[in-house]
């Protein structure tokens, strides 16, 4: 494991524990950690990626003298770049300077106590290179993951993503004690937008009715272990967004690519009120309170 914090780095040497994460659970003994890239890197097989996405591009360049052009790396990393709109199939190859770096995306419904706790959980890996793809489900399958394959990247990419920024939503309905009803309805409007773009920018329907689209918004949204979701509750309870984030040990990725999604929005022509909402809202742009009253006043429509 490559890891950048020395006392991490130490504590799953030495107690096998890491005391930044899940320090209760014990780690297996054949998992040794490094700081040092070149020593982490060398005759590598695999590369999983899981560097948030707004930090990917400048933690690999540093490294990239260190990655084997033909070394799969498996990307675990869920959203958008910020300024650039780029998914980590674009950010991975760029960073490296190698347009041919074999890319596997790992997605699904995992909370990863549950995963650390050896609970059932079912997975989906895509890679336009079908027997990378059927490689890593080899290597990543056991009696309690069980692993998909798809070629479609871009769906599964995009799903992920914006899920993210869903659950931000999701957690503001709850927030604001707006009960079930409204939360149902706002998280099927939410997966309708993740399908009109995610179509648009050449994906699958069916990708986004999968483990990585569906599966992946019925956790996410819906489950308090969440952390956008936690994000969007604490949102919706007046919290303000600084505070919120400096009490987080981890990142929730939604809130950056919530920034991207009224860029995507423009550029693909697509009509997202809940997702741009959540993004206005984290700017200040809006109120809880407000962007539901703006919701609920939308025209009315024929489903189709």
């Amino acid at each position: 494991m490559l890891v950048r914090d020395p006392q991490v780095c130490r504590s799953i040497n030495e107690e096998h524990h890491n005391c930044k994460y899940f320090p209760q659970h014990e780690l297996p003994k054949n998992v040794i950690a490094t700081t040092d890239a070149k020593a982490a890197l060398l005759g590598a097989d695999f590369c999983f990626h899981a560097v948030p996405v707004q930090f990917s591009s400048s933690f690999l360049e540093e490294i990239a003298n260190y990655v084997d052009p033909g070394l799969p790396f498996i990307s675990l990393s869920k959203g958008l770049e910020l300024n650039t709109l780029r998914t980590m199939s674009q950010i991975i190859p760029k960073a490296l300077k190698n347009p041919r770096q074999p890319y596997v995306v790992l997605s699904g419904p995992s909370f990863a106590l549950e995963l650390m706790n050896k609970l059932p959980t079912a997975l989906v890996v895509a890679s336009k290179d079908q027997k990378i793809a059927n490689s890593v489900q080899q290597l990543m399958a056991s009696k309690n993951l069980r692993i998909n394959t798809s070629s479609d990247v871009t769906g599964v990419e995009i799903a992920g993503a914006l899920k993210n920024v869903l659950a931000i939503a999701a957690g503001i309905v709850e927030g604001l004690n707006l009960g079930n009803n409204s939360m149902a309805a706002l998280v099927s409007q939410g997966c309708s937008e993740i399908r009109w773009l995610a179509t648009k920018m050449g994906a699958k329907s069916t990708t986004l009715t999968g483990l990585s689209g569906t599966g992946d918004v019925m956790l996410t949204c819906f489950v308090s272990l969440s952390r956008n979701r936690t994000v969007g509750v604490r949102l919706g309870s007046g919290e303000k967004l600084d505070d919120i984030l400096s009490s987080m040990n981890q990142v929730a990725e939604g809130v950056a690519t919530a920034g991207a999604v009224i860029a995507l929005a423009q550029k693909y022509n697509v009509k997202m009120p809940v997702l741009t909402a959540v993004a206005r809202i984290i700017d200040n742009e809006l109120t809880p309170t407000k962007a539901v009253f703006e919701l609920m006043n939308l025209p009315q429509v024929e489903e189709v």
